[in-house]
C-alpha cells in the first residue's frame, strides 16, 4: 500500500475529537516555559515548535500537507515514565501544526518478549501516560510489529520513532522490522533523542509497596549530551 493512501483526506470520514491542545484552528499550543536548569540539562527541552516541525519536514521524502490534523502514533513500555518519554511525546505532539497523538503502551507479555520485563503493571503505565499533557489517546496492548495495514485501519498518518532506534540493539527485532517497513513507505517521522536524563527505576521488590520512599529505588545516570 502506498503511503499516499494514508494521506488521502477522503479516507478520514471519522475525525478525531476537537479537544486536542494542538488544534491550532482553535487556539495556539501553550505550555509553561522550561527552567534555565532544564534547558541546560536536556538538549530537546530547548526545541521550539518551529524547530521540531522543520526537523520533521526535512526528514520526509515528500513534504506533508498542513491543512488537516495529523494522527501521530508513538509506542513504548513507559515503565518508569521519565523526562525522555515526556520530551519525545512533546516532539510528536508538536511535529505538525495540529496533531492528535495516540500512544501505544505495550503489555507485560510484549515487554517479556522484548527481554525487558515491566516492573509496573500495564494499567499503571497506561494511566501515567494518560496524564501526560501531550497525549490525546492511549492504546493498551498494541502490536509489537507495525505495518501499513494496521496504520490504515487506525487512520494513523505517521509513526514517531526516536532517531537511531532502528540501529539501537536495545530495540527488539520485531519492533525494528515494523519500523523499517514503515520507513520505506514514508510513514515514519523522527524525534530527537533526549540526553542528560536521570532514570529512576523501581526494583521488583519495592514495586508493590505503596509507601516505598524514592531513596530505596535504583537510580541510573543516563548519557550526557554529546
Amino acid at each position: 500500500m502506498d503511503a499516499s493512501v494514508l494521506s488521502d483526506d477522503s479516507d478520514y470520514d471519522i475525525v478525531s475529537p476537537d479537544n486536542s491542545i494542538a488544534d491550532l484552528g482553535r487556539a495556539a499550543v501553550t505550555e509553561p516555559p522550561p527552567s534555565q536548569a532544564a534547558q541546560e540539562t536536556f538538549n530537546t527541552c530547548r526545541l521550539t515548535a518551529a524547530d521540531i516541525q522543520n526537523f520533521v519536514q526535512s526528514g520526509l521524502s515528500c513534504p506533508a500537507s498542513l491543512t488537516r490534523k495529523k494522527r501521530i502514533y508513538v509506542d513504548g513500555t513507559f515503565d518508569g515514565f521519565n523526562v525522555r518519554h515526556a520530551l519525545q511525546l512533546r516532539q510528536a505532539k508538536l511535529a505538525f501544526p495540529s496533531v492528535w497523538l495516540i500512544v501505544g503502551v505495550f503489555s507485560a507479555e510484549s515487554c517479556e518478549l522484548f527481554g525487558t520485563p515491566a516492573v509496573l503493571p500495564e494499567v499503571d503505565r497506561c494511566e501515567v501516560v494518560r496524564h501526560c499533557r501531550w497525549v490525546d489517546e492511549v492504546m493498551p496492548n498494541p502490536p509489537c510489529t507495525l505495518d501499513v495495514a494496521w496504520l490504515h485501519r487506525h487512520k494513523i498518518d505517521y509513526v514517531a520513532i526516536e532517531q537511531g532506534a532502528t540501529v539501537d540493539p536495545a530495540y527488539h527485532s520485531s519492533r525494528v522490522k515494523g519500523y523499517d517497513e514503515l520507513k520505506r513507505k514514508g510513514s515514519v517521522i523522527l524525534t530527537r533523542r533526549t540526553t542528560g536524563v536521570t532514570v529512576v527505576a523501581p526494583t521488583p521488590e519495592v514495586a508493590d509497596e505503596e509507601d516505598t520512599p524514592a531513596a530505596s529505588r535504583v537510580v541510573v545516570e543516563d548519557d550526557a549530551e554529546e
